[in-house]
């Protein structure tokens, strides 16, 4: 091996380390070979795989060499119809076979490609040795009508958060509305979805509610690429922060909605605790199986302790059913299934810093702890999942927010309460909590635990005559905190 070694020091003259590799000399014939036979490879496959782009010419020149220019007009003419048939009849195959395809080629080569250079450049992501410049490589984009998914190849030494901290400055140079950074497909890729439409702006209409709903994907949101956004609930819970009037009833109201056949069919039984005195739930009453909604004690009305008593002994009832089938199901399941026999219990938190910073009894306020804690940390394997709301993110009104894995974080006052409530370089990585602007309620991102990347969503607006429409007449089982026949 050709190699020259010099090592620091006094006796080898101060000389740093230096190797030169040996190196390989090939043929300048093999290079150009390998090159073509590359570039030759991916256009075949490229091409293979986009059969809206190659297959449309197929049909144009098999009649034009049979009967020459004149039996051009009868294939087009067929071809428009077979489209216009195809993009009315079944639109979403359509749009995922050909429009999809011809616009991802169409956007990859007219707008990233040709700013590709000015785009790496102006934000710092390229790299120059001596004279010659390098530019991460530009992947595969896949594009739909909202949402172009760009596969890039990164720099040696580079890593996702250099990309992050450029999302504002690679949405404005390649005219995108926003920018979020994402783990690529495979090592050492990054992939930038740059949304171009924002769907999100107009209102969500409420999503067709299933006899049986899947409780592992319950549809429940619109992502900003135009498709539906599903949420697990069995064996998950959900943690909804907001600002006022973000959108956190939307949220909840959706979840019940989605629910609603399970409720029905007796699957899914809703324990709803509303500190608000009712003025979030009420309307929905006769869904819930308990409902406690802090009514004072007609013998001492100006007692607080009476009503933050029911909190503590609601949240227990929960314990004890999570107590009772954790001794069922031990050596039998590891996840609970739900039945009309043994039923998903959810229970619905609003303003869970009503339980857990504005509490003035001690006893209350150490019961409802205690007993939150064990729900988070013990309820899911069993089928007692919270989903919890609240305004203030902060660890002394929220203790243990890291029980909740996923966390959905709608509007809020302060850049440094968007990586409090979905964890830290959740906004670096894109969530902008704090630009939501107050006439979009409902729009939010949703962080999984152990998904790095958020997904932006926005939540349809439940009105209360969808929810007393829902709701039913009045058919209480049981409320606690008020007594309601």
């Amino acid at each position: 091996m050709d190699a020259r070694i010099g090592i620091s020091g006094e006796k080898y003259g101060g000389r740093g380390l230096a190797l030169r590799p040996e190196s390989v000399k090939v043929p300048l014939w093999i290079v150009v070979a390998g090159l073509l036979g590359r570039w030759l490879t991916r256009s075949i496959t490229s091409i293979i795989r986009r059969p809206g782009i190659w297959l449309p010419a197929v049909l144009l020149v098999i009649p034009i060499r049979a009967t020459g220019p004149l039996g051009l007009f009868l294939p087009l003419f067929a071809l428009g119809s077979t489209l216009a048939g195809w993009a009315k009849l079944a639109p979403e195959s359509f749009r995922r076979v050909v429009a999809w395809p011809v616009r991802s080629t169409i956007r990859r080569t007219f707008v990233y490609r040709r700013m590709w250079q000015p785009a790496m450049v102006t934000c710092g992501l390229d790299a120059r040795v001596v004279d010659q410049q390098y530019l991460p490589q530009l992947g595969p984009v896949r594009s739909t009508g909202n949402v172009d998914r760009v596969q890039v190849r990164m720099l040696p030494g580079q890593i996702l958060e250099d990309y992050a901290e450029q999302a504002e400055r690679l949405a404005m140079t390649l005219d995108a509305v926003e920018c979020r950074v994402r783990t690529g497909q495979k090592h050492g890729q990054v992939e930038l979805w740059f949304l171009v439409n924002d769907p999100l702006r107009e209102m969500v209409p409420t999503f067709d509610a299933d006899e049986s709903p899947d409780l592992e994907a319950l549809p429940v949101a619109l992502r900003e690429d135009a498709k539906t956004y599903h949420l697990r609930l069995r064996g998950n819970h959900v943690l909804v922060v907001g600002a006022t009037g973000a959108g956190k009833g939307s949220v909840l109201w959706s979840l019940v909605w989605s629910l609603q056949g399970a409720l029905r069919a007796g699957s899914a039984h809703l324990w709803v605790l509303d500190p608000k005195g009712g003025m979030e739930f009420a309307a929905g009453a006769p869904l819930f199986e308990r409902y406690c909604y802090g009514d004072q004690d007609a013998e001492h009305p100006l007692e607080v302790r009476s009503y933050e008593l029911a909190f503590a002994r609601f949240l227990e009832a929960a314990v004890s059913v999570m107590r009772d089938r954790q001794s069922r199901l031990r050596g039998v399941t590891r996840l609970h299934e739900p039945t009309t026999d043994d039923p998903l219990i959810v229970v619905f938190v609003d303003e869970l810093a009503s339980l857990t910073a504005y509490v003035n009894d001690r006893d209350a306020k150490a019961r409802i702890k205690a007993a939150l804690s064990l729900l988070l940390s013990q309820g899911r394997a069993v089928g007692v999942v919270v989903v919890a709301a609240l305004q203030d993110p902060r660890k002394d009104v929220l203790p243990f927010r890291d029980l909740f894995p996923t966390r959905i974080a709608l509007r809020l006052t302060e850049p440094e309460q968007v990586d409090m409530t979905l964890g830290d370089g959740a906004r670096r990585r894109g969530a902008l909590c704090d630009r939501i602007s107050e006439g979009l309620p409902g729009i939010g991102y949703v962080v999984l635990d152990g998904v790095a990347e958020p997904v932006r969503v926005r939540f349809p607006f439940i009105s209360d005559d969808d929810i007393r429409l829902l709701a039913g007449p009045p058919n209480l089982r049981l409320i606690d905190g008020g007594d309601v026949a």
